[in-house]
């Protein structure tokens, strides 16, 4: 090894990115290739080709090495962060047996024999019956065991979309234990396979020879193959180091290494995550998720379709922005932040609850999306900012719920993802929470984080704390106006914190008379 310089390739869900860092955290050089993030299917069904995700992952890395100034010998390492949940059936040589199934897919097995047993037992007598049904249900196995059987008879290794590339770089069946998000026999608690009399193995058809090795992040997962070599055009024997997840290596890059930090992504999921060296369960019985960080959790609180809804809103109202951003080259949030800026703030006493995929307990499985207060002056804009500040409320209330589960108080926010390059966002974000909100300094804050895990792992830092020094700062801060802010609590405390309650008992009736959600 004779560089200093740190390769990460982010694959998410609609582009894969080669990002080339320095030890200080500044992004020398990037490569962006748009993926299709699934195939054409029936209605709900989320399919995607494995070897398209390969390809792309070749075709960036190699356009990365194209690009001037770059250097093969001075990449120390790689490290590769993905799409959580994307699932990928192989035969014994890694060779995939079908369409890998994209973590946006819909589907359910119901009708799964619920887990029986000492486990089955408690889950009755805690209430936690339908919560266990769910992952059963949701989980991909299921449906591959009841639906394709030849196909899961054949399955001799069956991977996370991170593990099935490990492979492909290193030719070994190895992921990180980071990457571990999913309808898999995970111990969140003790961050490896579950063991033998553990209630997941019950409730899954999945063997565990299925299963790859688990690395710690900033592990060695291998070195670069003679043929993964020639694919990607980087250097064989090239390190390649144990990441974790999107989600987990975003909080890393953006800094968040204590439990006072929050990160808040905004993507197509929106999150809010602390990091903990201790384990915390954001609801009872409900794991947290591993971190980039070895030994650490990430206490993470979701709202499913999240930024997703702001993409729905261009899609069927901004049409007019969208084409004016084209036709005079500027970013598209630009126009809506000025679409933004034309609403009070609290839009009026328009009010927006962000449940439109249900949940596990709050919200719950028959959780549906609502907006209230509508009047006969709203307009497209007044919804477009109902939806900034519903998605704020549902973060604040995950903020307190964190709070509430861990006794830490949250003092700080970092906030990423691709919405987060909205300032009407950040600002909304600001004056909801009562705190300064901060962008990180670079915008790939995932990959960011999976160069740190190269970092360390390669020893160019000594530690996390270390790397997280030298290689993240912050980028612009928002500070809350007293007065916006003392609006938004009102409401919030008033109006948004009520909402759910208040209606959930009309979406126990919207599901038993529609069998949506289903059971």
């Amino acid at each position: 090894m004779s560089g200093d310089q740190l390769l990460a390739i982010d694959h998410g869900t609609q582009s894969v990115r080669a990002l080339l860092f320095d030890l200080s955290g500044n992004l020398l050089s990037r490569s962006r290739v748009p993926i299709e993030p699934y195939m054409a299917g029936p209605p709900g069904f989320a399919e995607q080709d494995p070897e398209l995700y390969w390809r792309s992952v070749c075709e960036a890395t190699r356009a990365l090495l194209a690009q001037p100034g770059v250097r093969r010998e001075a990449i120390a390492g790689v490290a590769v962060t993905t799409q959580r949940a994307t699932m990928v059936c192989t035969d014994a040589k890694g060779r995939p047996l079908r369409p890998a199934i994209v973590w946006l897919d819909q589907r359910r097995t119901d009708g799964v024999p619920p887990v029986s047993g000492l486990w089955g037992l408690l889950f009755r007598l805690s209430g936690m019956s339908e919560t266990i049904s769910y992952f059963q249900a949701e989980a991909e196995a299921h449906w591959l065991a009841r639906h394709e059987p030849e196909t899961w008879k054949k399955a001799e290794r069956y991977l996370f979309l991170s593990g099935f590339l490990s492979h492909r770089l290193t030719g070994r069946f190895v992921d990180s234990s980071g990457g571990q998000v999913g309808y898999v026999p995970f111990d969140y608690r003790r961050l490896r396979w579950a063991g033998r009399l553990d209630w997941k193995w019950d409730a899954l058809p999945v063997r565990r020879e299925q299963l790859p090795e688990l690395v710690p992040p900033g592990g060695r997962l291998g070195e670069l193959t003679a043929a993964a070599a020639e694919a990607t055009g980087l250097p064989k024997g090239l390190p390649v180091i144990a990441a974790a997840a999107d989600k987990a290596c975003e909080v890393l890059g953006s800094g968040c290494l204590e439990p006072n930090v929050a990160c808040l992504s905004y993507g197509t999921t929106a999150t809010i995550n602390t990091t903990h060296r201790r384990y915390v369960e954001p609801l009872p019985l409900l794991p947290p998720y591993p971190s980039a960080i070895p030994g650490a959790y990430s206490l993470e609180i979701q709202i499913y379709r999240g930024f997703w809804m702001v993409t729905w809103f261009k899609e069927q109202f901004g049409q007019a922005e969208e084409a004016r951003a084209r036709e005079e080259g500027l970013p598209a949030e630009t126009l809506f932040d000025e679409l933004v800026s034309k609403v009070p703030p609290g839009s009026m006493g328009l009010v927006l609850q962000p449940y439109w995929s249900p949940g596990v307990k709050r919200p719950g499985p028959e959780a549906k999306g609502a907006v209230i207060g509508f009047g006969d002056v709203h307009t497209r804009a007044h919804l477009y900012r109902a939806i900034l500040e519903g998605l704020a409320y549902a973060l604040r209330e995950g903020k307190e719920r964190s709070e509430k589960r861990s006794g830490v108080a949250i003092t700080e926010l970092r906030v990423a993802g691709g919405g987060a390059q909205s300032d009407a966002a950040m600002q909304i974000t600001a004056d909801v929470f009562g705190l300064p909100a901060a962008r990180p300094h670079v915008t790939e804050a995932s990959g960011l984080g999976a160069a740190i895990d190269v970092a360390v792992g390669l020893g160019l830092h000594p530690s996390f704390e270390a790397a997280v020094a030298s290689m993240t700062r912050l980028g612009r801060v928002f500070v809350p106006d007293p007065t916006t802010s003392d609006l938004y609590d009102r409401l919030y405390r008033r109006v948004y914190r009520k909402m759910y309650d208040r209606l959930r008992p009309l979406y126990e009736e919207i599901r038993d008379i529609t069998g949506y959600p289903p059971r």
